[in-house]
């Protein structure tokens, strides 16, 4: 089965390469679209397995000029060499290439909306939010990522309630999506007279870009208002009613954004967070279905679950998914993160290949 998908992936490769020339399919904007995207991936698989069938070829040959008896000793010592490097750089190739063939999360490449909220802790949890903002906003701009807020609410002394997020860029979910769960800071409040160290929380939650078609809305399905911004203050906070709430009566779930001055563009930013919102429990819907078969060991992404602790005196942040502790927190609140992640990447793409063994 190993060998036949790659065969597979081969004759596909071979037949996008043809489409690709055909003057109906390069006057097509969308199918190029998308037959590029699926040539480039599977250009990096039928690569790799080129390499692999060059490499156990060489090896074949290598083993018949070992054991070729009309050769000298010290050739045949050569090719046995040769047959031995060849053969472990073809299990170093196999690994590779399992990783390669395994599905990917059709979400990954996806833009991804990032909703933090206070949590347990009153304006301790509210000023941790701000710094989880900042911490997300300083490590999507290292990847090349783009923020854009869509709602906000935030406290008298520059903590946030609650914030909602877009983070735009290709693979922006692939780095984003297991941060998902509570997120909890041991520090002394700057509300803390008597230097006690308080632990408070944040609830993030992130969510895949979606768009209608996605999720097939019903407009009629959707209840639309006016309102008037909220927020600590400003000059435009509470003057005009520009910000747009929005209602899914199927489901009761509400949006509001407000952080544009037009209504049309609130309204916009409003429309692509419930979409997200309804195509996130539509997944989560599909994972419990199979969720009996098995979880990935970094966690589900399950909101209540309490997932990283950053605590300040240890200058410490701790991933309890992955027993992971660094002590570099003030490095880390600048958004260098990509330790943790990639680990949790790692992690979770080990857990997959296992079940798949399985």
């Amino acid at each position: 089965m190993f060998f036949k998908k790659l065969s597979l992936a081969d004759d596909r490769y071979r037949e996008i390469e043809q489409m690709l020339t055909l003057p109906e399919v390069v006057s097509d904007t969308k199918k190029y679209r998308q037959l590029i995207k699926e040539y480039n991936r599977l250009g990096e698989i039928v690569a790799k397995y080129r390499e692999y069938l060059d490499c156990d070829r060489q090896m074949k040959e290598a083993d018949e000029l070992m054991r070729d008896s009309t050769l000298d000793s010290e050739l045949r010592d050569m090719a046995e060499m040769e047959f031995h490097e060849l053969r472990e750089r073809l299990d170093g190739l196999r690994e590779e290439l399992k990783l390669l063939l395994m599905p990917r999360d059709p979400n990954d490449d996806k833009n991804v909306i990032v909703e933090l909220r206070q949590g347990a802790g009153g304006e301790e949890a509210a000023l941790f939010a701000a710094d989880l903002y900042r911490m997300y906003s300083m490590y999507a701009a290292s990847r090349g990522f783009r923020t854009e807020v869509m709602s906000l609410n935030e406290t008298e002394l520059g903590g946030i309630k609650a914030i909602t997020f877009t983070v735009i860029g290709e693979g922006a979910y692939s780095r984003f999506k297991f941060e998902s769960g509570v997120h909890r800071v041991q520090r002394i409040p700057v509300t803390e007279s008597n230097g006690r160290i308080q632990t408070s929380t944040v609830t993030v939650a992130v969510l895949p870009e979606a768009d209608e078609v996605e999720v097939n809305v019903n407009p009629a399905d959707i209840k639309i208002e006016s309102c008037k911004s909220s927020g600590a203050g400003g000059q435009h906070i509470n003057k005009t009613e520009s910000a747009v709430r929005l209602t899914h009566l199927p489901t009761g779930i509400v949006i509001e954004c407000d952080q544009e001055r037009s209504q049309l563009q609130n309204k916009e930013k409003a429309l692509r967070l419930l979409y997200a919102k309804l195509y996130d429990t539509k997944r989560r819907e599909q994972e419990e279905a199979i969720a009996s078969t098995r979880k990935s060991q970094v966690g589900s992404g399950d909101r209540s679950e309490k997932i990283r602790t950053y605590n300040f005196p240890q200058s410490r942040v701790t991933d309890h998914r992955i027993n992971k502790t660094i002590f570099s927190l003030d490095a880390f609140l600048d958004g260098e993160i990509d330790g943790i992640i990639d680990e949790l990447i790692a992690t979770d793409t080990a857990a997959r290949l296992n079940g798949d063994e399985d």
